[in-house]
């Protein structure tokens, strides 16, 4: 096999597994919550210390979540992390897949093509109005 050929199979790979790749926070999961999505994999989990950037619903050492996925799993992933997420407190997750990025808070996801400047402004008008605090609507896309 020639070395293009190597990494164009590998490339085939990595689309065909794992192209969702996303943060979520431990703190806004509601009690009891859980997700159950295949192939739903775990990257990394650090704690930092966001005081000063919070609302006083939410707490100043937060747990974040890197996540993967196969795209494939998105629909499923959306639908997992809108019936887990607390409804208060300002609370959100959001993920890439493929050329989109998923914003997910409870009980409603938006989903749009990166770049797309108006369902980005959706989606951010949505946390807004959900408490999210203006500096934290900072995804990257």
């Amino acid at each position: 096999m020639r070395p293009d050929e190597v990494v164009a199979e590998r490339s085939l790979l990595r689309h065909d597994r794992l192209m969702i790749t996303g943060v979520l926070l431990a703190e806004s999961l509601r009690v009891g919550a859980s997700l159950a999505v295949p192939g739903l994999r775990l990257r990394c989990v650090h704690r930092e210390d966001v005081s000063g950037g919070t609302t006083s619903e939410q707490p100043d050492l937060w747990t974040f979540i890197e996540f993967e996925a196969p795209s494939k799993a998105s629909d499923a992933l959306s639908r997992e992390l809108s019936s887990a997420l607390l409804p208060t407190g300002g609370w959100y997750a959001d993920f890439s897949v493929d050329d989109d990025h998923v914003v997910v808070y409870a009980g409603r996801a938006f989903r749009y093509h990166k770049g797309d400047v108006d369902g980005r402004a959706a989606a951010q008008e949505h946390g807004r109005s959900v408490g999210v605090p203006e500096h934290q609507l900072d995804w990257p896309d």
